[in-house]
């Protein structure tokens, strides 16, 4: 008797992997394979969602073409409207037609003309240009298709499709100059939101990316039981394949969004000019260069009571520019800077001086090498705050923390590794750090204490001591740990082990002697 096979069942993990890389190799380059398969994942899940509100029109109104082809009853429920031949099933229906690269592009141009708020979210004109071969359309969209809600019963299939993509996208480009800076590493954004906990108010994020910071202060309030229709996200992105990208990231998550009408320069172009924030978080290109020519934004609003940030490098642009956005109540901020800032001279010391001195500097915190995908470089994440009086914020007591800093010393926390290569932090590491940083600022003065190698509140008065430095290592205490070795003891132990391969080498000798003697070659 035959034995019966049982087809085993395909994981989640192992379809995205096939749709990574269905087209890999056979178009030019990586970033025309992360948009070709975000591009059909967007059109899968929007067509998820509009045959879901269609059912739920027939039940309520029946079989009725007048009710279900109205646009406004989807776009009532934050579903785009989708007409019959932009619908993922008529895709799915015509996969092996050999213009079904112009099907797909043709479904994009008719999403966004009907769904004015996807306006320059999708790719035009993008898959009859692509150069794949019709056979490899059709078999990414057969992997697609197998990413079925009623199979893979996650509670938000959509985010984790997303973040999958974008992470590995991210780490196929590569390291060097803009590669996969459209990408934050879920864990950093994470603890990010962590310690500046934004429940409710306005975020923004001048180099916003692929809308990663957003997605996560979303998470972060529905993880916390909060109103995510209390948080609006505010941002720009200068890249224009990066800003489609976000804002196709948000809209198929249902995250409404204001990233300005264009992609564009923040600091020669700002689409937000006149607005203030509760929460930025940001991950701004590491040292940029030639931000802005030699004469220009000399007298820039942004800078006012500061040194004009050099040409050379942007970083301290960035903290400038992020401070003007902050409400001078009680905005807060948490972003990334390579670690070249924490210490670096000329105008950009005289910048931070002033920072320090007026007090918008609340904590330093270095990150583990290889964390980030587009650099190998230890990062810094800092935490700016306009309001480090005593107060209640989210049901605690926060005390007076005005001229003081806290510096925390992460580069041992490597532990978690992804992938070979790229450290992450997990949910317990994050909610330690979230630890320190809450006990520092409590009222309860036992809470917090310093730790050797780990952490240090600094004084404004410690600070200008060490000329305005704000490296960790100046501040943390260091142990020696030559300091802990019994030297004799470590010696006595050391002399028997050499006594004993001296002992051990005496026997090989005469065992050797004895054999060439036997021989009738005697070698003393």
């Amino acid at each position: 008797m035959a034995k019966k096979t049982v087809a085993k069942e395909q994981s989640l993990e192992s379809i995205l992997w096939n749709c990574r890389n269905a087209l890999r190799g056979t178009v030019g380059g990586n970033e025309k394979n992360r948009d070709a398969v975000l591009g059909l994942v967007f059109l899968k899940f929007a067509g998820d969602k509009f045959e879901k509100r269609r059912e739920a029109i027939k039940a309520q109104y029946g079989d009725v073409p007048a009710f279900l082809e109205k646009p406004s009853f989807y776009l009532s429920e934050n579903v785009f409207y989708l007409s019959e031949t932009s619908r993922w099933s008529y895709i799915v229906k015509n996969a092996s037609s050999d213009d079904i690269a112009v099907i797909i592009d043709k479904a994009m141009a008719d999403i966004e003309d009907k769904n004015k708020s996807l306006k320059g979210a999708l790719p035009q004109n993008f898959y009859a240009t692509l150069g794949a071969r019709s056979a490899s359309i059709k078999g990414l969209i057969d992997e697609i298709n197998k990413i079925d809600e009623k199979k893979f019963q996650d509670k938000d299939l959509i985010g984790r499709v997303y973040e999958y993509f974008l992470q590995v996208f991210a780490i196929d480009a590569g390291q060097g100059a803009e590669k996969g800076e459209f990408y934050t590493p879920a864990s950093i954004v994470n603890l990010i939101t962590e310690l500046i906990e934004p429940y409710s108010g306005r975020v923004y994020d001048p180099c916003c990316g692929s809308g990663g910071m957003f997605v996560q202060s979303v998470k972060f309030v529905e993880r916390h039981n909060g109103n995510r229709l209390k948080i609006s996200v505010i941002g720009q992105e200068s890249n224009p394949d990066t800003w489609r990208l976000a804002k196709m990231n948000l809209a198929i998550r249902g995250i409404s969004y204001d990233l300005g009408d264009r992609a564009t320069s923040t600091f020669i172009d700002d689409r937000h000019k006149d607005v203030k924030v509760d929460f930025i978080m940001a991950n701004p290109p590491f040292n940029l260069k030639n931000w802005r020519g030699k004469d220009e934004l000399t007298d820039d609003y942004r800078w006012k009571g500061y040194d004009v940030p050099p040409v050379s490098n942007a970083n301290y642009a960035w903290i400038l520019h992020m401070l003007s956005k902050l409400d001078v109540s009680n905005g807060i901020a948490g972003f990334l800077l390579a670690n070249g800032a924490l210490n670096a001279g000329g105008e950009e010391y005289k910048i931070r001086k002033q920072l320090i001195e007026n007090d918008k500097v609340e904590a330093i915190i270095v990150l583990p090498r290889d964390m980030f995908y587009s650099t190998d470089i230890s990062v810094t994440l800092w935490i700016v705050n306009n309001n480090k009086r005593a107060r209640t914020l989210n049901g605690r007591e926060l005390r007076d923390r005005q001229n003081e800093v806290l510096f925390i010393d992460l580069r041992r926390w490597n532990q978690n590794v992804y992938e070979k290569k790229y450290v992450m932090f997990d949910e317990n590491q994050i909610a330690a750090i979230k630890k320190i940083y809450n006990d520092w600022q409590s009222t309860d003065r036992s809470a917090y204490s310093d730790v050797p190698e780990l952490c240090k509140s600094a004084t404004l008065e410690e600070i200008r001591l060490r000329n305005y430095s704000l490296v960790p290592s100046k501040y943390i205490e260091f142990i020696d740990h030559d300091l802990e070795i019994d030297f004799a003891a470590e010696m006595a132990r050391i002399q028997g082990e050499m006594r004993e391969i001296l002992k051990a080498e005496k026997v090989s000798q005469a065992m050797l002697e004895t054999a060439f003697k036997g021989i009738g070659y005697g070698i003393e």
